[in-house]
């Protein structure tokens, strides 16, 4: 009896089951309040209760009251709706009685309300708009870089998607009307997309523009969405012109190479509808738009006789005096707005500035198609001709001809193909048929160049007269290069574009806390500083260690460690290896030094005899040690005393390196010597064991001329009594001096050989050193 007494006295009361929230009382606002008060009241109470911002426990109902109440009073049907019979939702009905038994079956719906399935979401079916993971790399992704996508991630077992589905239906048909593409995922059966889209839970909604992907995350109303939509956008995309303005706008074509557009509205915002169509139309025209309500554009309004009861789209072209197509309805709509744009989106004579224009200007068809192109310049002799070929074009109207110029500076490698004659004096008209899409063509230049004359336009008319009657009269072939793209961004342009992408998406996570989201990022700036910070630290720790002389000191050459008997000794070695180490190349060492090195492996063999070998061994070691710290790199000598028939049997396997040599050189030998024998004491080789080549470096004997140039007469003596002792001795003995200055060059010669750059000599195979030259 209580629980039937209770029905009866909810039944009884008409206030049962409608809404409490006066949205006029919620934004603060008088039942007469304009729609700028309500937006400015919303804006004002939505910063305020944000529940990111606002940390009070009851922000977040708060917010969404206020969401819900500006929902309500900027759709001006449903505030007139609300104003009538006080509802807030558009599924109640106005005109049922609140009386009786028959008001409590209608207003309490069990199975609806209470779980929140709603009547209008239940028959609204997301199939067609079902996104695949094929699908959208295709299909989706290209297309987003003409429109936006407003993309709803879902699943089966998700009661909060049900719970926002009349807001994505009346969102979804709003924005899809004016040109917004919709997608929907079921996270169930798309996984991989899902994970693609950064998408790990359920409901979510995100924005897709130019491939890059943004997350929806304010409170579920159609407004909230709808300004979503419009922050994608980019925000210059439509230019706000005055009367002070729209001249400078409309004269900007020559260097745009667009087609303008004017839009006239009494809106203080730019129309959604407006801001899509001119990002989907970017590429081909310029979009400038007018507000009919301000006192700063009645002059343009007067100047193009403008309607102020109906949005007006006005295109102009070439001429800023006249538009070339006019548009006016009461309801604007997006396929009217396409097929405007579409039949108007080139200028009458385009500037090609690339191949993506070039083609749809004059694609191959099987329809003949003629281009009559002018190949000009952009110097100010030109214009008065560039203009005669614009009224000229005017004035041919037809279908089958198509006009546009070229700048030579910009299309060279254009133009040198279309004109045979390199001496052509500028301006010139070439008139050309496409005959494949590879870009093969068939042309004919006009004879006598174009300065604008009549007499120019009275030949050009006579051409294009013959030509329509007499096809093969284009009698040349040739098949056009690739346009250049006038238009590529820089690469410093591309990559602050692409860092400034970056830093937004990075702030935006931070914001939100999606770190899930900005794990990548985050992962790559930690990964950045952690191997700078890393190199740092090395450097800073291994800095002492580090001072190692790139330059050996001139007064104290690194030592070279000789024993007793004048051979090289390896016993001692100091702890930071501050020397070269100089292994001696004998029968013993010759396999595990040459035959046998590892491949990659060199060994810098320095040839010397018995008497130069400690100075050319210290002049050796000075020369190498910059060198000394690389891996690749061993140091050996040759004793040429005991080894010249191996020399002899190296240089004899390779001629050009005998032909290197200029034997001629040694003009002050004894005549009367029975065996000759080359001096090969200060010739240095780099030996590879593995490919079996070898670089050869001659002494270099810069140290002579300095040496002359001094006058002292005990230098003198020196010089004359080594001269002597030089034609009296073997070809192997020198003077202290000369053996001092033999490998002066020999660190220029290195860095080649580290390059890759000296000649090479192959061998067939390693001469053996198991022989000693006998001395005599």
């Amino acid at each position: 009896m209580k629980a039937l007494l209770l029905l009866l006295v909810l039944a009884a009361d008409p206030l049962v089951g409608a809404s409490d929230v006066d949205p006029y009382r919620v934004l603060g606002v008088s039942r007469r309040a304009s729609q700028a008060e309500i937006k400015k009241a919303y804006k004002q109470l939505a910063r305020e209760w944000h529940p990111d911002k606002n940390k009070d426990p009851k922000a977040e109902d708060m917010f969404i009251k206020i969401s819900k109440s500006y929902e309500i009073l900027s759709n001006e049907e449903r505030r007139a709706n609300y104003d009538q019979y006080g509802q807030m939702e558009e599924n109640q009905r106005p005109h049922q009685p609140h009386q009786g038994f028959h008001s409590f079956h209608s207003s309490f719906h069990f199975d609806e309300s209470f779980f929140h399935f709603s009547r209008s979401g239940r028959d609204f079916a997301d199939s067609k708009y079902m996104l695949h993971f094929a699908q959208f790399n295709s299909e989706v992704l290209p297309d987003s870089y003409q429109r936006p996508y407003l993309i709803k991630i879902t699943s089966e077992w998700c009661f909060t998607c049900i719970h926002m589905e009349p807001v994505w239906k009346e969102t979804v048909q709003e924005l899809e009307a004016l040109g917004v593409g919709i997608g929907v995922v079921d996270i169930g059966y798309e996984r991989r997309l899902a994970n693609q889209l950064g998408a790990h839970r359920t409901p979510s909604i995100l924005g897709l523009i130019n491939g890059k992907v943004t997350f929806f995350h304010y409170a579920v109303v159609r407004e909230h969405l709808r300004q979503f939509v419009e922050s994608l956008l980019p925000q210059r995309q439509v230019e706000k012109v005055m009367d002070s303005s729209y001249r400078q706008f409309l004269d900007r074509w020559p260097e745009e190479n667009k087609p303008s557009v004017l839009m006239f509205d009494r809106r203080a915002e730019t129309p959604l509808l407006f801001k899509l169509a001119a990002f989907a139309y970017k590429d081909y025209v310029r979009f400038g738009y007018v507000d009919q309500g301000l006192t700063e554009t009645t002059e343009v309004q007067r100047r193009f006789s403008v309607n102020t009861l109906a949005p007006t789209m006005l295109l102009f072209k070439e001429n800023a005096e006249k538009p070339a197509d006019v548009i006016q309805a009461r309801a604007m709509k997006r396929p009217i707005v396409d097929e405007f744009i579409s039949n108007n989106r080139f200028l009458q004579v385009p500037r090609l500035v690339n191949q993506k224009l070039f083609d749809e200007l004059f694609g191959f068809c099987p329809a003949r198609v003629y281009c009559v192109l002018l190949i000009t310049s952009e110097d100010d002799a030109f214009t008065s001709g560039n203009s005669a070929f614009r009224s000229f074009a005017a004035s041919n109207t037809k279908e089958v001809l198509r006009f546009a110029y070229v700048y030579q500076h910009q299309q060279k490698p254009l133009c040198d193909t279309l004109l045979q004659d390199r001496n052509t004096i500028l301006p010139q008209v070439v008139i050309l048929e496409r005959r494949s899409a590879a870009g093969k063509v068939v042309y004919k230049e006009v004879m006598g160049g174009w300065n604008g004359s009549e007499e120019d336009q009275r030949l050009l008319q006579e051409e294009l007269e013959l030509l329509q009657k007499e096809p093969a009269f284009l009698s040349l072939e040739v098949t056009l290069p690739e346009l250049n793209n006038e238009l590529a961004a820089m690469f410093l342009i591309r990559w602050m574009n692409t860092a400034y992408d970056y830093v937004s998406q990075l702030y935006l996570d931070v914001l939100y806390s999606n770190w899930r989201e900005m794990m990548p990022i985050l992962s790559l700036i930690f990964s950045a500083l952690f191997i700078l910070c890393g190199t740092v630290i090395i450097q800073a720790f291994s800095e002492p260690g580090e001072e190692k002389p790139s330059k050996p000191k001139p007064k104290e050459p690194p030592p070279t460690s000789a024993g007793p008997d004048g051979a090289e000794s390896s016993s001692s070695r100091p702890p930071k290896k501050n020397f070269v180490e100089v292994t001696e190349l004998t029968d013993i060492t010759y396999i595990s030094n040459l035959v046998r090195l590892k491949p990659g492996h060199i060994n810098v063999v320095l040839v010397l005899s018995n008497a130069a070998k400690q100075a050319l061994l210290k002049k050796f070691a000075k020369e190498v040690f910059s060198f000394s710290g690389t891996q690749t790199l061993h140091y050996s000598f040759l004793n040429v005393d005991k080894h010249q028939r191996w020399m002899d049997s190296l240089l004899e396997l390779s001629p050009e390196a005998i032909l290197a040599e200029q034997p001629g050189e040694e003009d002050d030998d004894e005549g009367g010597a029975d065996d000759y024998r080359r001096d090969y004491t200060g010739h240095v080789l780099a030996l590879n064991g593995h490919k079996k080549y070898f670089c050869l470096f001659k002494p270099v004997f810069t140290g002579e001329e300095a040496e002359s140039s001094r006058s002292s007469d005990e230098d003198g003596g020196a010089r004359s009594r080594s001269r002597s002792r030089s034609r009296s001795s073997s070809r192997s003995r020198s003077t202290t001096i000369q053996i001092h200055h033999k490998l002066d060059r020999l660190s220029l010669w290195m860095e080649r050989l580290m390059e890759g750059t000296l000649p090479r000599h192959y061998v067939p195979s390693w001469p053996g050193l198991d022989k000693i030259t006998p001395e005599g």
